[in-house]
């Protein structure tokens, strides 16, 4: 990845870059701008991990709303907190969710660009001593860095870079922080569709994995339930009087466990299940869970009709089936125009001399650039944040410091590039 090894070596590329004929002297100042904020963001880091903000950790989700509606007031923005009124209930979604930082910044120009990344993680408070900020060599750990604070620091620097510049030839700059990506944005997936609808471009900010990729495509994620309700009776003396819950859930999964499509990215496993109470019991209720994941809506609402059609085959009359199936997360497909602006976004990479691959195919899990991508015609990209290692893990998440001036330079210039009308 890039790195400065002398100051004679730093002149040279910044000469070289400035030379450049459809560049100029703006990208020398931009990649400037850009080392300058390496050390202040890893400053930001720390604040940022040193408040624990699991999805449920309202306190801490407060705590940290204000630092950054505090860091993005102070950069000129018109800020707001934004408490979720249209929540999307789901199995695991707590009463409350957390706050929106909304911030708007006007410009002189016509363009619209919108900016997310969230402030929640997967953890419980308590665990930040077992995995508090620090930078080792090439990499910086901490909880919740890689997924996905180091998304929000970017955000907030690249703003300031745009300020030092003294740019400002989009129409609106939005900037959207949300508290509950972790539980599939129940509160504020709504308010994502609605905002990134009236927008031109949406960068998201999850990590861009090992190899820094933006992605044009993510997996859709659903969740199927089953919950069947019998009558307990003795499992000695009257095991015949009971509605066995148990052999019924057993019979289900049975019949809903060939579903998956994998040559069209459609998969259904069953991953949780709980029944009876003692040994000597039969079971009076039962329940499992599935995880499904698409690459289309329309596989998704194939998949819930043939579950619930199954579902009414029985093996046990008496029992009581229910199934449930939620769509936690829409896909996230792939577009011209979001071809388009991550091959210009890759052409921006190779002035660093650094190769940067898009992925339009979708692999792993899904992020609220689905939610983004839902209503708009705009180009939705994700994967703008730093490269790194161990989302979700106790001891092991960390981001790569050779990646923050590269991806602090792509941020700016794709935002410049698309206020300025140089996109294709």
């Amino acid at each position: 990845m890039f790195r400065h090894a002398s100051l004679h070596f730093a002149l040279a590329f910044t000469l070289a870059l400035s030379a450049a004929p459809s560049r100029g002297e703006p990208v020398a100042r931009i990649h400037e701008l850009a080392q300058q904020e390496k050390a202040p963001l890893l400053d930001t880091l720390r604040d940022l991990i040193d408040i624990e903000s699991g999805s449920k950790d309202v306190e801490g989700l407060a705590k940290l709303a204000a630092l950054i509606d505090e860091r993005l007031t102070k950069l000129g923005g018109k800020v707001e907190l934004i408490e979720p009124t249209e929540i999307y209930r789901m199995e695991d979604t707590p009463e409350k969710p957390g706050a929106m930082v909304h911030a708007e910044f006007k410009g002189t120009g016509s363009k619209r660009i919108m900016l997310i990344a969230h402030m929640d993680t997967v953890y419980l408070r308590g665990m930040l001593k077992d995995q508090p900020f620090r930078i080792d060599g090439e990499r910086a750990y901490g909880l919740g860095i890689a997924d996905d604070k180091q998304g929000v620091a970017l955000i907030l620097h690249a703003v300031a870079m745009l300020q030092a510049l003294k740019f400002a030839d989009y129409g609106t700059l939005t900037v959207l922080i949300n508290g509950d990506e972790e539980i599939s944005s129940p509160g504020s997936r709504s308010t994502i569709t609605r905002m990134a609808g009236e927008q031109d471009a949406v960068f998201s900010y999850e990590g861009g994995g090992m190899d820094g990729s933006l992605r044009l495509a993510t997996s859709g994620i659903g969740s199927a339930y089953l919950t069947v309700d019998g009558k307990a009776s003795h499992a000695g003396s009257a095991p015949d009087r009971g509605v066995n819950a148990l052999v019924e859930l057993s019979h289900q999964i049975l019949q809903l466990s060939d579903l998956s499509r994998k040559e069209q990215g459609l998969t259904l496993n069953w991953t949780v299940s709980q029944a009876g109470t003692n040994r000597n019991v039969i079971p009076a209720h039962a329940t499992a869970q599935a995880d499904a994941r698409a690459l289309k809506m329309s596989d998704f609402t194939g998949l819930e009709a043939a579950l619930r059609q199954r579902a009414q085959t029985q093996r046990i009359a008496d029992a009581r089936v229910q199934l449930k199936f939620e769509m936690r997360r829409p896909p996230l497909e792939a577009t011209p125009r979001s071809r388009g602006l991550a091959a210009h976004g890759a052409a921006i990479y190779e002035e660093l001399g650094l190769p940067l691959k898009v992925l339009d195919v979708a692999t792993g899990g899904g992020t609220d650039a689905a939610f983004a991508a839902i209503k708009t015609t705009a180009a939705v990209i994700e994967g703008f944040g730093l490269s790194g290692f161990g989302a979700h893990s106790n001891d092991a998440e960390y981001v790569r410091l050779e990646t923050i001036v590269p991806r602090l330079y792509l941020s700016v210039r794709m935002i410049m590039d698309v206020s300025q009308g140089k996109v294709k």
